[in-house]
């Protein structure tokens, strides 16, 4: 399997529901929730698509564009956008969804960079020759 191939087969999505035990007192989700799920679907798009243990090693910027309210569903997409020898980045979306309408709109970007690790928390290549 080509790179392209294996960025494609790792690109991970995950919906979930916004519950008011995940909001504010805005009544919208706490923006560290959101951090949190999305370092969750890069963890798992950056373990797919390099069957590797890894970690996450920091966080760039994160744009919260709109506010993400209660009672709607939330896509979060993570897909690889940068590949070196020991690290990756993937680049994750939340999509806000009504959920009695087709209305979709982008709400927060951000880009996660992860190392392969080894046994002893060493980084090793991602793409072993």
């Amino acid at each position: 399997m080509n790179i392209e191939e294996r960025i494609q087969q790792a690109e991970t999505r995950i919906f979930k529901a916004v519950f008011p035990n995940t909001t504010n007192h805005y009544d919208t989700l706490f923006g560290g929730t959101a951090m949190q799920l999305m370092d969750e679907v890069a963890f798992i798009a950056a373990t797919r698509f390099s069957r590797q243990r890894m970690v996450t090693v920091s966080s760039d910027k994160i744009d919260f564009k709109k506010p993400i309210p209660a009672g709607t569903i939330i896509e979060l997409i993570g897909k690889v956008t940068y590949l070196g020898s020991t690290s990756l980045k993937i680049r994750v979306e939340i999509f806000i969804e009504q959920m009695y309408s087709e209305v979709r709109e982008k709400a927060v970007t951000g880009e996660f960079t992860f190392v392969a690790i080894d046994e002893n928390k060493q980084p090793v290549k991602i793409l072993r020759d």
